[in-house]
């Protein structure tokens, strides 16, 4: 458990953060709000391509969440050197994410964040988050649901 009034920091990151990180950004926030502890966390997502920058989450995204209860107003973001120094932990949805991550924390001194997979973290062991943009409806529900589920075993775990 975390001492009283310390703040925990997660950047969930993907490829675009316009479908996978967006998600699993807004669950945590729910989750967290659910548990009472928004005080105790300060999250965001980012990209590690500048391809969408500026832009909202995709449609499909959004309606998935919607369908969960969840609003989200985002804009999407790359990765920038200062996310490496002040996040506790950058999450990443796949190998290719990782490799980015770990290629730019390198270049980065003092780099205090954990880089794993947030699927590293799902009871059903599914450790790849895929990227649902040339999917359907189905993919992006198949991520939030693994999302929701490694997010709510990252949050259950001793930080």
């Amino acid at each position: 458990m975390m001492a009283a009034g310390e703040v925990r920091s997660v950047l969930f990151v993907c490829l675009g953060n316009i479908c996978r990180s967006p998600i699993a950004e807004a669950v945590f926030r729910k989750l967290v709000a659910e548990e009472n502890i928004e005080n105790q966390w300060i999250i965001d997502s980012g990209a590690v391509s500048d391809w969408n920058v500026g832009r909202s989450p995709d449609a499909r995204a959004l309606s998935c969440l919607r369908n969960h209860g969840i609003q989200m107003a985002h804009k999407a973001r790359q990765v920038t050197k200062d996310d490496f120094l002040t996040f506790d932990y950058m999450l990443c949805m796949d190998e290719s994410n990782l490799q980015d991550l770990k290629r730019k924390s390198n270049q980065v001194k003092n780099c205090k964040a954990q880089i794993e997979l947030l699927g590293s973290y799902d009871p059903q062991k599914q450790l790849i988050i895929e990227d649902p943009y040339y999917g359907n409806d189905e993919d992006f529900e198949t991520v939030y649901q693994q999302c929701h589920r490694c997010c709510k075993a990252f949050l259950e775990k001793p930080h």
